[in-house]
């Protein structure tokens, strides 16, 4: 499927799927005003053609703290030493595979990679950063911000016209 196959219709679906993933076929049929087995065909098609990558529940970090503990949210800038595109994707490849690592952008200009990081606590943030920085010789430069507040987080893009 490619970007002249999706309709209004698809625009939408793909709308209220990224929003809530947990809408029965009826409710999503109801909310963009088809039936609910062009419904359930859209879907599929969307799944299968790739436009929907995964469907995950999205936690609550504040409920979760009460049990975890707030933790700790780091934004890190990397700068590596050599940018060759073998050195570029060792790192990647390793920050991507560390399970505190939750997002891994490449980004230009200035540092090579942005990384938001969630830990428990600065201990295990200084475990964290030695798996990931210390160790590497190519790390040249490491800026880590610590997040105080979360004004918003969205996992959604924007698929509708506004």
């Amino acid at each position: 499927m490619n970007h002249e196959e999706l309709d209004a219709i698809d625009l939408q679906l793909l709308d209220s799927l990224q929003r809530d993933a947990s809408l029965s076929n009826v409710a999503l049929a109801d909310k963009v005003n088809v039936s609910p087995p062009t419904c359930l065909r859209r879907v599929k098609r969307l799944v299968e053609g790739g436009w929907v990558e995964r469907q995950v529940a999205v936690l609550s970090a504040d409920r979760l703290a009460v049990t975890l503990g707030h933790g700790l949210t780091a934004l890190v800038e990397v700068s590596l030493d050599r940018q060759g595109s073998e050195q570029l994707d060792a790192f990647e490849a390793r920050a991507v595979a560390h399970d505190a690592v939750q997002q891994c952008w490449r980004v230009s200009p200035g540092p090579d990679f942005m990384l938001v990081v969630q830990a428990r606590d600065m201990p295990h943030y200084l475990v964290i950063s030695q798996a990931l920085f210390t160790q590497d010789a190519n790390v040249r430069n490491v800026k880590a911000f610590f997040s105080t507040k979360r004004a918003k987080f969205t996992t959604t893009l924007p698929v509708l016209p506004y």
